[in-house]
């Protein structure tokens, strides 16, 4: 849609007879939360915000203060094309959190990214990320995953029955302004990717919200189930969701350096060993639910050694090869979050490791090209290749001792989040699974 702003919203659900509006935020989980307001709202909504209750939403506000404000942004508006019939419309805007005060609610996880940015903006950056989301289309959402095909990687084939599917999804985030890349068939069977075209954080934050649900739309349509599930199946690869990052300095690229043999400057080799140094710590927010961990295992392609590299796929950061004359794209890329994570809090505390990274001038070890996987323990011991945390638990002890996480999500989401995420470790924890049943009963 571009960007608009208050007027141009005015004026363009007049023309287009958009009769709702859904207000759309996310909790501290990074569910989408939404309510709708009716088009005589509108012009007081964007004037002054809509009051609703945060008592209600996961992470937000105690009962006795939950009263918050959601105050749409402009910006952000577009017709929702699955919810529109050819006489009346439905509109979405993203919104920021206010206190019925009118300062920022700390525990708007949209405004703990804009402080993350903000202090990139002081430092003369801007933060670029191009997210690839990887999901799978199964039968339905009951019992054990059916998938549609046995399609692989690029598949097209007449197994790949999904590319419709995939086709009807790109036609309408390209409908809403978000701009796709590519689109191809993964690896596993079932298994699917949607490429967004790189931008500055917060649109890309609130775009990365909007194809979830997009995705999720459409399959519905066509009567198949969706899922951002990191490891739904099994022996199968798990679906990731691999984040290259870049900052620019006006229109030049901070990250590279014609003059350097990895064409990489000096602020981009210490952002990628900020995300190394501090990336056992952010762990937990990126891949952030109990089956984030089933994905994250050796041998089925997602990274669990803390390393960079060019071409190497088992390592956690990965710099593309410099193509002549590509300067802007010049990046490094995260391969260790998934899609099920809220990207918001995601993208604001990627920034922040590789900020530290840029501030206290760290230095960027050297790339490890050979397979990680195929090395025993005491190789990777003696080259200093330590692991990611292999489970939610082992996460979760890292972030709580991180000033890092903490400063960079404040007080209120830092306490809430990981509130949230104990009860999740022990509810699995307590929980009889199949697997014991299977191995355990007959012979115990």
């Amino acid at each position: 849609m571009g960007k608009m702003d208050k007027e141009a919203v005015l004026k363009t659900v007049k023309e287009k007879n958009v009769r709702f509006i859904r207000l759309w935020f996310t909790d501290v989980l990074g569910f989408l939360k939404s309510f709708a307001i009716t088009v005589d709202e509108l012009e007081s909504a964007l004037e002054e915000g809509m009051g609703f209750d945060g008592s209600s939403i996961e992470g937000f506000a105690r009962i006795e203060e939950s009263d918050m404000m959601a105050k749409p942004d402009p910006n952000t508006f577009t017709i929702l094309p699955w919810r529109t019939s050819a006489d009346v419309g439905v509109g979405r805007m993203f919104c920021d959190i206010l206190t019925p005060e009118g300062s920022h609610y700390e525990g708007d996880p949209r405004w703990a990214l804009k402080r993350n940015m903000q202090k990139a903006a002081d430092l003369g950056y801007t933060f670029f990320v191009g997210p690839e989301l990887e999901y799978f289309y199964f039968r339905s959402s009951e019992g054990t995953p059916e998938c549609l095909d046995s399609g692989g990687y690029f598949d097209l084939t007449p197994r790949d029955v999904a590319s419709d599917l995939r086709k009807d999804t790109v036609l309408t985030l390209e409908d809403m302004g978000i701009k796709v890349e590519y689109s191809h068939h993964e690896v596993a069977p079932s298994q699917h990717e949607i490429d967004l075209r790189y931008a500055e954080a917060l649109t890309m934050a609130d775009a990365a919200m909007t194809y979830r649900l997009t995705v999720k739309e459409v399959a519905m349509k066509h009567g198949v189930y969706a899922t951002f599930m990191p490891k739904p199946i099994f022996g199968q690869n798990g679906s990731g969701m691999h984040v290259h990052q870049s900052l620019f300095k006006g229109s030049n690229n901070a990250f590279f350096d014609p003059n350097d043999e990895y064409y990489l400057s000096k602020t981009g080799k210490s952002y990628i060993a900020g995300i190394l140094k501090h990336s056992r710590e952010i762990c937990s927010i990126v891949a952030q639910w109990v089956n984030s961990y089933k994905r994250l295992v050796p041998g089925y392609e997602a990274p669990v050694y803390i390393s960079w590299a060019r071409r190497n796929r088992s390592a956690l950061v990965r710099v593309p090869m410099y193509k002549p004359g590509k300067d802007e794209a010049t990046r490094m890329e995260v391969r260790c979050p998934d899609p099920a994570c809220n990207p918001y809090l995601a993208f604001a505390v990627m920034l922040a490791a590789g900020l530290k990274g840029i501030e206290e001038g760290y230095d960027l070890p050297d790339p490890i090209e050979e397979d990680i996987f195929e090395m025993s323990p005491e190789t990777r011991a003696e080259r200093g290749i330590k692991s990611l945390p292999g489970s939610l638990d082992e996460a979760i002890v890292e972030t709580e001792r991180s000033e890092l996480v903490h400063e960079a999500l404040g007080d209120h989401i830092f306490n809430k989040f990981i509130a949230n995420k104990k009860i999740e470790c022990d509810r699995y924890r307590m929980h009889v699974s199949q697997f014991e049943l299977e191995n355990y009963l007959s012979i115990l």
